[in-house]
């Protein structure tokens, strides 16, 4: 007997929920065409629920609905992911700043256990593994700043953000530039210093943009190809 398809906003939000994943973990990818039959199949929901979540993701920037052509995880180009990352240093630095001021003893531990985590995978050459606690690193100081707004709009940002934060992750030498950038916002949170972890955080983002502005834009590209 076939499963019941999820329908309303219980679909929708499945539907949205499983495509920002998948950005998130590089499993779909900018230009990739979304058919509403597989993505229907993929989480179990009504193409009616497909359609509304598709369309919500548009209106977040993450999706480009193309007449006649159907949807595609839209490409962002160098100059907006500068811009992108120019609003992420002001949120993230916010967040850090807050987690300083709010981290428990518990959070502490779960921080310095990434920072640890991240030196043994800069250490042995683990680009997945450093990828992957990079981003639980920043998605904890979110947690624990307890800035709901601030972090609702990073994981908007940083969905759009993937093919950039994949290129950045994989360039020779980039891991053991960030890493002590990374580790400098945990020491301040850590010491409870709010001034040090707003500054790590955003030494840490211009950081970012200094490499963006060194990538070759190859949205244009990518566009006329996907």
């Amino acid at each position: 007997m076939a499963q019941k398809q999820v329908t309303g906003q219980a679909g929708r939000s499945a539907v949205g929920a499983g495509i920002r994943a998948a950005l998130a973990t590089g499993d779909m990818v900018p230009g990739q065409r979304l058919i509403e039959q597989e993505l229907s199949e993929t989480f179990g929901a009504t193409r009616s629920s497909v359609r509304e979540a598709l369309q919500d993701l548009a209106a977040e920037g993450l999706v480009e609905l193309i007449p006649r052509r159907g949807a595609r995880v839209r490409v962002i180009p160098v100059e907006e992911a500068v811009q992108i990352t120019e609003c992420r240093a002001s949120l993230e630095g916010l967040c850090a700043r807050r987690a300083a001021e709010r981290a428990t003893t518990a959070h502490h531990e779960r921080l310095l256990e990434i920072g640890a985590g991240m030196r043994a995978a800069v250490a042995g050459g683990e680009l997945d593994t450093y990828s992957g606690l990079n981003r639980r690193l920043h998605d904890l100081v979110a947690e624990v700043s307890g800035q709901d707004v601030a972090k609702t709009l990073l994981e908007r940002l940083n969905g759009q953000m993937v093919r950039y934060q994949f290129r950045l992750a994989l360039r020779p030498g980039r891991p053991t530039r960030s890493l002590p950038q990374h580790l400098a916002i945990i020491d301040a949170i850590v010491a409870g210093d709010p001034e040090a972890a707003e500054a790590a955080a955003r030494a840490h983002l211009d950081s970012v943009i200094e490499e963006l502005g060194a990538t070759p834009d190859r949205g244009r590209e990518e566009s006329r190809t996907a």
